[in-house]
């Protein structure tokens, strides 16, 4: 028989590191494969780490928008916050008369002594001063007037006065110039046409110059006993505030509230509504806090709701300062008004 050679030592060891080499590369393969998902996982997870604040942010961006949404939706609505007060039910026309007609008893119970706040002895004084009082203050008026009256106290004299003179004579009320001539016109048709008498008639009155139909009420209710509503921009203000009316117009304000009150009542009532929007209910921040008749009012919580604060912001007697004038009922309980100052020299 013939014997089978034996392989060389050389070829016997590359055979094993060829085979060693396979295994090495199989492990390694292996755990490549074994490894991968690992790494994949972490990956997802590194990758999750990293997004979840982009995540979170653009979650709550979106929370706020839609909020931000839900508030603008609010607004539009009609749906006041929440430290407003709330809006009232729709009222019946007799239970806003009632609701008016409460009002003035109990603004009478808290101006017992209302009264004109300008100063006069005659129906020409209130006739000249009414006409004065446009666009300033009774105060400023009740200053001008002494010197006024005294130089011309009646309306010949008046009519009589040269205009440059006249002028000076009022200057501190404003609008010096017109009011001059409304002054010097209405005083020479007195003098022309009811021979120097101020008449007793709103259709008379009116016919004079400068004298529309809020002068002339003034006039005929506190120098002829004629029942009138005044209506300044004070009264105007109130009259919508407490729902009385919505018209802007002053003769239509006039004819509304005319419709709500007994023709008696018709003056006082005017002053007590102007005593209340001079005092309390003021036109930028009312006193709502600090209102005796809050309760009757729609337009509650428009001004400072808050009681202390509110009684910072009362006015003239109510504040514990001077009224506005200079001579003022017996009866007012509060203090006369300084006169004007006199001019300071130039040095």
């Amino acid at each position: 028989m013939n014997a089978t050679p034996e392989k060389p030592a050389a070829a016997k060891k590359a055979v094993t590191k060829t085979a060693a080499a396979k295994k090495t590369v199989t492990k390694k393969s292996t755990a490549a494969i074994e490894q991968a998902p690992a790494k994949k996982t972490a990956a997802k997870k590194t990758a999750a780490r990293k997004t979840a604040p982009a995540k979170q942010a653009t979650a709550k961006k979106a929370t706020a928008k839609k909020a931000t949404a839900k508030k603008t939706a609010k607004t539009a609505a009609g749906q006041a916050p929440a430290k407003k007060a709330a809006a009232r039910k729709p009222e019946s026309r007799v239970a806003m008369v009632r609701r008016a007609r409460r009002i003035n008893r109990e603004l009478a119970e808290l101006y017992p002594y209302a009264h004109p706040e300008l100063d006069f002895t005659n129906p020409f004084e209130l006739l000249v001063a009414t006409v004065l009082s446009a666009q300033t203050t009774d105060l400023r008026v009740n200053q001008t007037t002494p010197r006024l009256f005294a130089v011309c106290p009646t309306p010949e004299d008046m009519a009589a006065m040269p205009p440059e003179k006249l002028e000076e004579l009022i200057r501190p009320t404003g609008f010096f110039r017109a009011k001059t001539k409304s002054l010097i016109g209405l005083s020479a048709a007195l003098r022309d046409r009811f021979g120097g008498e101020v008449p007793g008639r709103l259709e008379a009155l009116v016919t004079l110059p400068g004298v529309g139909r809020k002068t002339a009420n003034v006039v005929l209710g506190n120098a002829f006993g004629v029942p009138g509503i005044t209506v300044d921009t004070h009264f105007g203000r109130l009259a919508r505030r407490f729902g009385w009316t919505t018209a802007e117009d002053a003769e239509k304000v006039e004819a509304d509230v005319a419709e709500i009150f007994p023709k008696s009542e018709w003056t006082m009532l005017s002053h007590r509504v102007v005593f209340h929007g001079r005092r309390v209910c003021h036109s930028r921040k009312p006193a709502c806090g600090a209102c005796a008749i809050a309760p009757l009012c729609p337009a509650y919580g428009e001004g400072e709701t808050d009681p202390e604060k509110a009684k910072k912001l009362l006015k003239y007697e109510l504040g514990g300062q001077p009224g506005q004038r200079l001579k003022p009922p017996a009866d007012y309980p509060g203090q006369p008004a300084p006169p004007m100052a006199p001019p300071v020299a130039a040095s």
